[in-house]
C-alpha cells in the first residue's frame, strides 16, 4: 500500500503542474491491449483473460537552441487484467524504458534502459496485426543480448547516426557492471540499419554477447492495399550451436478492416536434436478509430519433440484462440 500510495503521489505531482509540462513539450501516452482467450498447451485447455503487453509512459524534450534537444522517456508495464504492476512486488516501475537523451545535427545519444534496436529494425517491424504481443507474439526470434541474465535492457548507452538518404544506424553498448548474475562480466553490443526507399523498407540486425551472437535481416514492401514482409535470423550460440529462424507476413487492409497473416520456423539448434519449431497465425482487425480497434485471431505454434516455444514444456504445442481490443492514448 505504501508504493502505491508514493505511486499515486507522484502521478498527481505531474498531472499538477500543468503550466511547467506544456513549457516542457510533456506528454502522457500509453495503451491497453487485453484479450479473452482459449489456450492449449500440451492436452490442457484454459480459458483467461490476457494482458497484451499493456503500459503508460511520460515523455517530454527540451528545445536548447541551435538544433540540440535534450528528452527523456520513462515507461512502465502493466498487466491490463488484474490492474497490477509489471514487477514482481507489483508495484508499478519504469522498466520497460528510462532514458535520458540529446539529440541534434550529429544524431541522438541514449542514456537509460530501452529496447534494442535490432529487434525493432527487424522482428518487430513485421509484426502487424498485435504489435509482436501476447499470446501470438514472436515466439521463435532470439536476442542473445536482451535475454542474458543480468543484462537485458538496461545500462545501455546508444547512438543514432542522422538520416543519410532514408538511411538510419544505431549502434549501442550494454553495459555489465560486473553483475552477480552473469557469468562472464562481458558488455553487450547491438548493431541495427534502417533503409526507406519509399515503397520498400529494409533493416538489419545484429547483436552480440560474450561467443552468443545473432544476425537478422529484414525487408516490407507496400503496394496499393496490401503490405508484406519478412525477416531471416541466424543465430550462433556457444552451447545450443547454430539455428536459422525466419518469418513471413502479410496484411491487406479493406476500409476500417485488416487481414493478417504470418508464418515463422526456426529450424533445429545444431546441439540439440529436434529442436525446430513453426508457428502461424491469422488475425482480423476492425479499427473503430484511430486509437481503439477491436480483434481476433488464432495463433498455433507446433514444436518438435526437442522444443518448447511458448510452453517451456520439450515436445508440447502451443494453440490460442483470442478476441481483444485495443485503446491508444
Amino acid at each position: 500500500m505504501i508504493k502505491m500510495n508514493r505511486v499515486a503521489l507522484a502521478v498527481l505531482a505531474v498531472l499538477g503542474t500543468g503550466t511547467v509540462m506544456a513549457q516542457s513539450n510533456v506528454t502522457l501516452y500509453g495503451r491497453i491491449n487485453t484479450t479473452i482467450e482459449r489456450q492449449e498447451i500440451g492436452n490442457t485447455n484454459v480459458n483467461k483473460m490476457e494482458n497484451n503487453s499493456s503500459r503508460w509512459g511520460i515523455r517530454g524534450v527540451e528545445d536548447l537552441g541551435g538544433g540540440l534537444k535534450a528528452g527523456f522517456v520513462l515507461e512502465s508495464g502493466f498487466a491490463s487484467d488484474t490492474g497490477m504492476g509489471s514487477s514482481s512486488t507489483g508495484a508499478l516501475t519504469f522498466g520497460r524504458q528510462s532514458e535520458v537523451n540529446l539529440s541534434g545535427n550529429f544524431g541522438k545519444v541514449r542514456l537509460g534502459n530501452f529496447f534494442p534496436g535490432s529487434y525493432f529494425a527487424t522482428a518487430d517491424y513485421v509484426s502487424m496485426h498485435n504489435h509482436d504481443t501476447g499470446s501470438s507474439s514472436d515466439a521463435l526470434y532470439f536476442d542473445p543480448v536482451w535475454f542474458a541474465s543480468g543484462l537485458g535492457t538496461a545500462n545501455k548507452i546508444s547512438y543514432t547516426t542522422p538520416s543519410f538518404g532514408g538511411l538510419t544506424v544505431e549502434g549501442s553498448v550494454s553495459m555489465h557492471e560486473k553483475a552477480s548474475t552473469l557469468a562472464k562480466k562481458k558488455n553487450g553490443y547491438d548493431l541495427a540499419a534502417n533503409y526507406n526507399l519509399g515503397a520498400l523498407a529494409l533493416g538489419a540486425g545484429y547483436s552480440q554477447f560474450d561467443a552468443d551472437k545473432q544476425l537478422a535481416l529484414r525487408a516490407a514492401y507496400t503496394f496499393g492495399q496490401f503490405v508484406v514482409g519478412g525477416y531471416y535470423q541466424r543465430n550462433d550460440e556457444e552451447l545450443r550451436g547454430t539455428r536459422n529462424n525466419f518469418r513471413l507476413s502479410g496484411m491487406y487492409t479493406l476500409g476500417a478492416s485488416e487481414f493478417h497473416a504470418n508464418v515463422g520456423h526456426a529450424n533445429a539448434w545444431s546441439r540439440v536434436g529436434d529442436s525446430g519449431a513453426t508457428q502461424w497465425t491469422l488475425g482480423y482487425n476492425y479499427n473503430l478509430s484511430k486509437r481503439t480497434k477491436v480483434y481476433g485471431y488464432y495463433t498455433k505454434v507446433d514444436n518438435k519433440s526437442g522444443a518448447s516455444y511458448m510452453t517451456g514444456v520439450k515436445g508440447a504445442d502451443f494453440s490460442s484462440f483470442a478476441l481483444g481490443v485495443r485503446h491508444a492514448f
